[in-house]
């Protein structure tokens, strides 16, 4: 007769594989997920033998915020402290006093201008919960904007567009930004909500409610001055398509303070260009990544109608790439930032005349033309000077 018993013991005994094994599954603590996201920081500086930056690769900047606001946290530095072995949290100080509480105010929420924040006297009896902060909630129809979300950063991670810093000016509805790593879209600017200051001036301001969804599928309605706020100190503009970069070049430069509308008054003073070259000779033809960028003041068309007799344009047709128009601003002086940006990969030929004499054109450059449009965006934000162009790595880098 079959022994069940016997043969069942063989069965578990003979398990090469370990399968018949139970596994009891380890819940991750709190504490273990720290350590693991403290651990990614680590091995990203053993890998580039630097901190994380505040750079325009996502993974590398959500390293740089997780570190930034490790650095604000005593008790986490504390759990950290003996995997720091880059000294990354040694200087991270326990809070005791109101002055280490002010000094740590990263959100500016104790900072409202020149109030006494101790004067109570004009705030209501009834007044409800302070709503500085407002709480993001689920977002019931994120399916909605997901896709757009996926595009976006589609759009980032293959250069189409760009993180720059964020400016108070760049804050408007249907624009996207990345807050503490996280992409967040700003649908919706409610209506004006003027609130009265008590500083000594008794300055009046908008402070309207909005309508911010993130890519974690959360929403919030913060108010716009603390939106503002969270953007400057941990977070970045997202740059638009060339058509919205085209629409904000003429916004800017209407005028040198950053007036909304073009009008009568509004004066032009001439076109920038982006040019390429028809060259038919293989000297020209045979060069890569090779643009023209000038200014005239005529239209661009009647600028190259000449092209193919005129040294400047390399005695050949030319193909316009892109063109702006600016108005009251001194055209020259971005035309000599913009060359003085690439001066670097200035196109170095001399070029024979229909009578045989030879010159140097100018304005020619050996850049990627999303080189070339990304300064422009620089320009515009007035951000030129903290970037450069870096000839050997082909592409603008923080100084």
């Amino acid at each position: 007769m079959l022994d069940f018993e016997s043969e069942l013991k063989k069965i578990l005994n003979d398990d090469p594989l370990g399968i018949l094994k139970l596994r009891v599954s380890q819940t991750i603590t709190i504490d273990q997920r720290l350590i693991d996201s403290f651990q990614e920081i680590n091995r990203f500086i053993d890998e580039n033998k630097r901190e994380p930056e505040e750079s325009i690769d996502i993974t590398e900047r959500k390293l740089f915020s997780r570190l930034k606001e490790l650095r604000k946290d005593f008790n986490k530095a504390s759990i950290l402290k003996d995997l720091d072995r880059h000294n990354l949290l040694a200087k991270v100080k326990e809070h005791k006093t109101v002055d280490d509480i002010l000094e740590n105010d990263v959100l500016g929420l104790l900072d409202n201008d020149q109030e006494d924040i101790f004067n109570l006297k004009n705030i209501p009896k009834n007044r409800a919960n302070t709503d500085f902060v407002a709480r993001r909630k689920p977002c019931k129809n994120f399916k909605d904007y997901e896709n757009n979300f996926k595009q976006i950063q589609k759009e980032i991670n293959n250069g189409k567009r760009k993180l720059i810093k964020f400016k108070e000016h760049q804050l408007k509805e249907d624009r996207y930004y990345i807050l503490d790593g996280i992409l967040l879209y700003l649908e919706k600017i409610e209506e004006k909500n003027i609130k009265n200051f008590e500083g000594k001036t008794g300055d009046k301001r908008n402070d309207p409610r909005t309508r911010c969804i993130f890519e974690n599928g959360l929403e919030s309605n913060m108010y716009l001055r603390s939106l503002g706020k969270e953007l400057y100190n941990n977070g970045s503009s997202v740059i638009q398509s060339n058509e919205e970069v085209l629409k904000e070049f003429n916004e800017s430069f209407s005028d040198p303070y950053h007036k909304n509308d073009i009008n009568s008054q509004d004066k032009a003073t001439g076109y920038i260009y982006i040019l390429s070259s028809l060259s038919k000779k293989s000297e020209i033809k045979s060069i890569n990544d090779l643009y023209k960028i000038g200014f005239c003041t005529t239209s661009v068309e009647e600028r190259i109608k000449n092209a193919p007799n005129e040294t400047t344009f390399l005695m050949a047709d030319v193909k316009i790439i892109s063109t702006y128009k600016v108005y009251n601003y001194p055209s020259k002086k971005f035309e000599s930032i913009i060359h003085s940006f690439f001066s670097e990969r200035c196109l170095d030929v001399k070029i024979a005349d229909n009578k045989g004499n030879y010159k140097m054109p100018k304005e020619w450059y050996i850049v990627p033309i999303n080189a070339i449009e990304e300064a422009i965006q620089l320009i515009i934000n007035n951000q030129h000077q903290s970037y450069k162009f870096d000839h050997l790595q082909n592409k603008i880098i923080k100084c």
